[in-house]
C-alpha cells in the first residue's frame, strides 16, 4: 500500500500576495488546506521599546511606520494618550482637522486593499484606478505635512498648523504639458479645502466606477463569496475589530459608541454585512467610502466656516512661534526646553483608540513622570485578524489563500511592531 500524507509548504515571506514579510505554513491535502500556520516577526522594528528611550514628541513619526497605509490614525492615538494623561485638550479646529484627515486615510487605505484585493484574484484596472484617486489624496498629505506618507503632522495639544491657503499647483515636464496639465490642475486654483471639496463632490462617482467593475462581476463573485466565512458570534471570540466585525453583522465602531475628535457632530451611518465572507467584507468597505467622504463634506464645511487656533497656546506643551521665539527671552527658553528635553507626563497610565481603516489601534501608555513613556504597548488590529488565519483557511483551497490575506488588510508593520 502506497503511503497518502500531505504535504508542507511556504507560503511566502517573499510572495507578492502576501501583503509585507508573512510566512505562512501550509500543510496541504493535494489543493486543500487542512492547517495554515502564520509565522510573523520578519519585520519587528522594536517600535514600543524604541518610544521608550525619546522624548514623547520624538516618537510620532514612528506611529506612521507601523500601518505606513494608514499613518495620520495611528498618530492619532499615540497623541491622544498623552493628551489624556497631561488633563489637555486640542481647540475644536484642531479636532476638525484631524476628523478630517482620519477620513481621507481612510479612503487611502479602502483604496490601496481595494486595488490590492483586485490585483491578487486577477482583476488589474482596479488597481490602477483606486491609485489615481490616491494620488490626489496624497497631495493633500504633502500640502499640510510636506510628506506624502509619513506625515507627523498631529501634535499633543493640536495639529503642526492650520490648513494651507493655496493648494500647490502640478509643475510643466516634458511628461505633462498642454490639456494633461490643465486637467491635473483644475481643482488646484484656491486652498487645499478647495481642492479637498472638489475631490469629494467627483469622488462618489469614482466609488461607483469600481463598483461597476467588480460588484456583480461573475469571477469577483466566484472569488469572494462564501470565502473565509466568520459568524458574528466567532469574529467576537477572535477579537475582530473594523471592517472584519462589521462584515460580520456586528455594528461595532468607535466613532460612534466612543466618540473622540469631532465625530460626535457628525452624521454618517455604519455599514454592515451579513454573511461575514470576503465579498460581505468587500462591500462593507465600499460603503465605508463613501461615509468616509460623506464625513469629509461636513468638516470641510465646518472648517471653512469657523477659523480659530490649531495648536493650545501652552508653551509647556508646543512650541512658540518662530516671532515669539525672537523676540522674548522667555519663549526662547520655552523653545530650547521642548526641543532638547521634551516635556514630563504626569504619573499614571491610560488607553487610547482610535477607529482605524483596519480596526480598532489602540495605545496604553504609562508614564513615570518622567520625559519619556514609562511604557508604550500598541494593539494592533491586523494580529488579532492574521491570527484567525488557520480558522478562515481550513477547508479552502490553496488559491483562496490570497483573497483571506487581503480581506484581512493586514500591513506587517503594526503585527510586527
Amino acid at each position: 500500500m502506497s503511503e497518502i500524507r500531505n504535504f508542507t509548504m511556504n507560503f511566502g515571506p517573499q510572495h507578492p500576495a502576501a501583503h509585507g514579510v508573512l510566512r505562512l505554513i501550509l500543510e496541504l491535502n493535494g489543493e486543500v488546506v487542512e492547517r495554515a500556520d502564520p509565522h510573523v516577526g520578519l519585520l519587528h522594528r522594536a517600535t514600543e521599546k524604541l518610544a521608550e528611550s525619546k522624548p514623547y514628541n520624538q516618537s510620532i513619526g514612528y506611529m506612521d511606520r507601523l500601518d505606513y497605509v494608514s499613518m495620520m490614525c495611528n498618530e492619532h492615538a499615540y497623541v491622544m494618550a498623552i493628551e489624556q494623561l497631561m488633563g489637555i485638550e486640542a481647540p475644536e479646529r484642531a479636532q476638525y482637522i484631524r476628523t478630517l484627515f482620519d477620513e481621507i486615510t481612510r479612503i487611502l487605505n479602502h483604496l490601496m486593499w481595494l486595488g490590492s484585493n483586485a490585483l491578487d484574484l486577477g482583476a488589474m484596472s482596479v488597481f490602477l484606478y483606486a491609485f489615481r484617486e490616491r494620488e490626489n489624496l496624497m497631495d493633500c498629505y504633502e500640502a499640510v505635512s510636506g510628506a506624502r506618507m509619513h506625515a507627523t503632522y498631529y501634535r499633543p495639544g493640536g495639529v503642526y498648523r492650520d490648513l494651507p491657503d493655496h493648494m500647490p499647483k502640478v509643475a510643466e515636464s516634458q511628461w505633462r504639458k498642454g490639456k494633461d496639465l490643465e486637467r491635473m490642475n483644475r481643482w488646484r486654483g484656491g486652498s487645499l479645502l478647495d481642492f479637498i471639496e472638489q475631490f469629494s463632490e467627483d469622488f462618489y462617482h469614482k466609488v461607483d466606477d469600481y463598483e461597476t467593475l467588480l460588484t456583480d462581476n461573475r469571477i469577483w463573485k466566484q472569488r469572494t463569496v462564501g470565502i473565509g466565512a466568520v459568524s458574528a458570534e466567532r469574529a467576537l471570540q477572535l477579537g475582530f475589530t473594523g471592517p472584519m466585525l462589521r462584515g460580520s453583522g456586528v455594528e461595532w465602531d468607535l466613532r460612534k459608541k466612543r466618540p473622540y475628535a469631532a465625530y460626535e457632530h457628525m452624521d454618517f451611518d455604519i455599514p454592515v454585512g451579513a454573511n461575514g465572507d470576503c465579498y460581505d467584507r468587500y462591500l462593507v468597505r465600499i460603503e465605508e467610502m463613501r461615509q468616509s467622504n460623506r464625513i469629509i463634506g461636513q468638516c470641510v464645511e465646518w472648517l471653512r466656516n469657523n477659523p480659530g487656533p490649531v495648536m493650545l497656546r501652552n508653551f509647556k506643551v508646543s512650541p512658540p512661534t518662530r516671532e515669539e521665539m525672537k523676540d522674548d527671552m522667555e519663549a526662547l527658553i520655552h523653545h530650547f526646553k521642548l526641543f532638547t528635553e521634551g516635556y514630563c507626563v504626569p504619573e499614571g497610565e491610560t488607553y487610547a483608540a482610535v477607529e482605524a481603516p483596519k480596526g480598532e489601534f489602540g495605545c496604553y501608555m504609562v508614564s513615570d513622570g518622567a520625559n519619556k513613556p514609562f511604557r508604550v504597548h500598541l494593539r494592533a488590529p491586523g494580529f488579532a485578524h492574521l491570527s484567525a488565519m488557520n480558522e478562515m483557511a481550513k477547508g479552502h483551497m490553496l488559491a483562496d489563500i490570497a483573497a483571506l490575506i487581503a480581506t484581512q488588510d493586514i500591513v506587517f508593520g503594526e503585527i510586527d511592531r
